[in-house]
């Protein structure tokens, strides 16, 4: 079943290179995604799939920044599933997009593995804070499936050698690092922090499939100048705006 088109805004992402199509009512995506996205060292003719991907933000703005990828997404809900394939055609990028859930990927998927895989997983546990009103809301920002589950599906999706990364709550970080056995090593953590002095509220995590480096954690980057919100100008500090308007890639390292 489709979403109506008086249900849907159609937002700007990369500076207007991306347009995405997104639930007036429900879950949005903002930034998040496309830092993810930037996060992404692909190249042309490699395989990349995003595990809940929503609208289908993340890889359609990887899409936009590395021509000639394979993308492939899996999505739970029917109406952003659908969402992620207008958008795809909408911003003529490749996207083939699978409503289903993570746990039970169709026999193709299962079948196949990729040199990146990419997620943004709910953020909230549900023991903890309120829920969402809306249930697309709620169903992406708050756990259903535990955290272990979508690090085991991404990893058996992986190529050897491949990449999983993910952003998610700072908070969170040790349940992402217990939920990685032994087939995945050369873990990279990036902090985001909202301003300098403060403490990170988001991490970009990045495992490899049979990697055997040590464990990094990268110098921060600072998300706004100053330190406090000051009016309602936009304080992005020069080289995150290149990344959320213009798409530049951002290193890990």
């Amino acid at each position: 079943m489709g979403v109506a088109r008086n249900a849907v805004t159609a937002d700007k992402f990369l500076g207007g290179d991306v347009m995405l199509l997104q639930p007036r009512d429900g879950y949005r995506a903002g930034v998040d995604p496309v830092f993810l996205a930037a996060s992404i060292t692909a190249h042309n003719g490699q395989s990349v799939l995003d595990i809940g991907c929503g609208v289908g933000a993340a890889a359609l703005c990887l899409g936009r920044r590395v021509p000639g990828l394979r993308l492939v997404g899996v999505e739970r809900q029917t109406e952003y599933a659908d969402l992620a394939e207008k958008n795809a055609f909408e911003n003529n990028v490749g996207f083939e997009v699978h409503n289903c859930d993570l746990t039970a990927l169709p026999g193709a998927l299962r079948e196949e593995n990729f040199d990146h895989v990419i997620m943004n997983p709910p953020y909230h546990l549900r023991d903890r804070g309120t829920a969402a009103a809306n249930p697309g809301r709620e169903a992406a920002l708050g756990e259903g499936t535990p955290l272990v589950d979508w690090v085991d599906t991404a990893t058996k999706r992986l190529k050897p050698k491949g990449f999983l990364t993910m952003i998610q709550k700072a908070e969170r970080l040790p349940e992402i690092l217990g939920a990685m056995d032994d087939r995945l090593g050369s873990v990279l953590v990036k902090p985001l922090c909202p301003r300098e002095g403060r403490a990170a509220g988001l991490v970009l995590v990045q495992a490899r499939k049979g990697g055997r480096g040590a464990f990094r954690l990268a110098t921060p980057l600072i998300l706004h100048d100053g330190v406090e919100h000051v009016g309602d100008r936009e304080s992005y500090r020069p080289e995150v705006s290149a990344i959320l308007r213009d798409g530049a890639a951002l290193p890990l390292w």
